[in-house]
């Protein structure tokens, strides 16, 4: 064969994985969404099982599940008839996938799920197949033709691409968002990206507050002692009222001499930017460069002037966000 033709394989594979995504992508009804809320609302574990190439496709969708909030395992169906039913609880959702569902390794599997009432979700493509004509909830792919017409190609791609569908619904049907998918994400360049202000944030004694009334000749101590760069000037109720950051101490004393005997709130810049807890380390670094500034505020909720921490942009780099 001429290897100039290995491209032209390569388009007529994928081609006929668009086009049996197509015929799927046309044929999601409402047992999808009848599917996608019993996964949501499942309280025990969610367990995929597949023969063969459908096998690894359960794998990687119990993965995908698990990554986004669902408890969820793949069970081996070879093993499943030697003890490894007893995995199965009666509370469990059972996911099998089979392209034609008659495969011999799931009929026990079948059997147990029926007898023990346990909700049965049904991948497959031959409505008359003992899988779909058992399932509790059918979840159809219609036939694809196979590269070569023998591989498992365009069916696998389907099942999994109706896999992940149904992650991402169940996901959204349960609002699970970014702050819970960094809980299950914490290492990693990704559980990186994810960070946010309030896991890298300094706290407690290591926030550089002064009062308002405090002489400049005392806070430029607690400037150096906090070694960050900057001071943040609270009133008598102990809101955060302003900053002071080096460079306005430098600007200050390069027109004036008087510096010592100025209080904090004679030299500090009004309202300091500030970032609520959860906000992404990523967002926080994109708002200092745009802003030209190295440090931020960190408050709870909607109260700006109850700071719980601060950030600096070397606490962000250190994070490897970039």
């Amino acid at each position: 064969m001429n290897k100039n033709q290995f491209k032209s394989i390569a388009k007529n594979v994928i081609d006929l994985e668009i086009k049996a995504l197509q015929i799927l992508k046309k044929n999601i009804n409402k047992s999808f969404n009848d599917a996608v809320i019993q996964i949501a609302k499942c309280q025990a574990k969610v367990i995929l099982c597949g023969v063969g190439k459908s096998g690894l496709i359960a794998s990687k969708i119990a993965a995908t599940l698990a990554s986004v909030g669902t408890p969820s395992f793949s069970l081996a169906a070879s093993e499943a008839s030697h003890g490894d039913l007893g995995m199965i609880s009666r509370k469990d959702i059972l996911i099998l996938i089979s392209n034609s569902g008659e495969t011999t390794e799931l009929k026990n599997i079948i059997k147990f799920a029926k007898r023990n009432k346990i909700l049965l979700i049904g991948i497959v493509s031959k409505k008359e197949s003992i899988l779909y004509r058992s399932s509790d909830i059918k979840l159809f792919i219609p036939k694809a033709k196979e590269a070569e017409g023998i591989v498992p190609t365009a069916s696998t791609t389907s099942q999994l691409a109706l896999g992940d569908s149904l992650a991402i619904a169940s996901m959204k049907y349960k609002k699970f968002g970014k702050v819970d998918f960094k809980k299950l994400h914490p290492a990693g360049s990704l559980g990186a990206q994810l960070k946010t202000v309030e896991d890298i944030m300094l706290v407690g004694k290591k926030i550089p507050f002064v009062k308002y009334n405090l002489k400049m000749k005392n806070a430029l101590n607690i400037l150096s002692d906090k070694g960050l760069g900057f001071l943040l000037v609270t009133n008598k109720k102990n809101k955060t009222i302003g900053i002071i950051t080096d460079g306005q101490i430098r600007r200050y004393n390069e027109k004036k001499s008087d510096l010592l005997l100025k209080q904090a709130k004679d030299i500090m810049t009004k309202n300091p930017i500030c970032v609520e807890k959860d906000t992404l380390a990523a967002k926080a670094l994109s708002i200092m460069n745009s802003k030209k500034i190295t440090s931020l505020c960190v408050f709870e909720k909607k109260n700006k002037f109850k700071i719980i921490g601060v950030v600096h942009i070397h606490n962000i780099l250190q994070t490897s966000i970039v």
